[in-house]
């Protein structure tokens, strides 16, 4: 929790947009100092100005381009929202055991599984993760794991006490 908040604050503290407002004064001094020395490298001042006009295009263009980069667009649904929407599974309750299927994706050594407290927690590849609550008794645990071609089939029963 104490590393998740000094991140936080570390990205209030320096936003994009506040590094931004480093970039401009240092593009403006930048220009200035470019502009100062073709004023005096150039005798000709026609030259000079066509090399100064040259120079704050290419500044207005660079201005333009760090104002792309910094701005934080949202796309009109996050990738979770859109898995979250798509994704569907299928849990089958009979009398002794309770079979869930789903499309999980990732290669099998990636896709991890769990039952705890009644909610099976998925993991997947491509920061995939899903919580199902499950209307299991704390005695059941999962039986059978199998994943082929993408398809997860859980069968959970209740455990065999020794």
């Amino acid at each position: 929790m104490c590393i998740q908040n000094r991140l936080t604050s570390y990205k209030s503290r320096y936003s994009n947009d506040k590094s931004f407002d480093f970039i401009i004064p240092l593009m403006v001094l930048l220009f200035l100092g470019v502009v100062y020395i073709l004023s005096l490298r150039s005798s000709q001042g026609f030259v000079s100005f066509i090399l100064i006009g040259i120079t704050a295009a290419i500044m207005i263009y660079w201005v333009s381009v760090i104002k792309k980069m910094t701005k934080e667009s949202q796309p009109q649904y996050t990738a979770k929202e859109v898995d979250t929407k798509n994704w569907v599974y299928d849990l089958i309750k009979g009398d002794k055991e309770i079979v869930f299927v789903a499309e999980v994706p990732g290669p099998e050594d990636q896709v991890t599984v769990r039952l705890i407290d009644g909610i099976l927690y998925i993991r997947g590849s491509g920061h995939f993760s899903k919580e199902i609550p499950i209307e299991a008794t704390p005695d059941m645990g999962i039986h059978d794991f199998k994943y082929r071609n993408g398809v997860l089939t859980l069968r959970i029963k209740k455990l065999e006490t020794l």
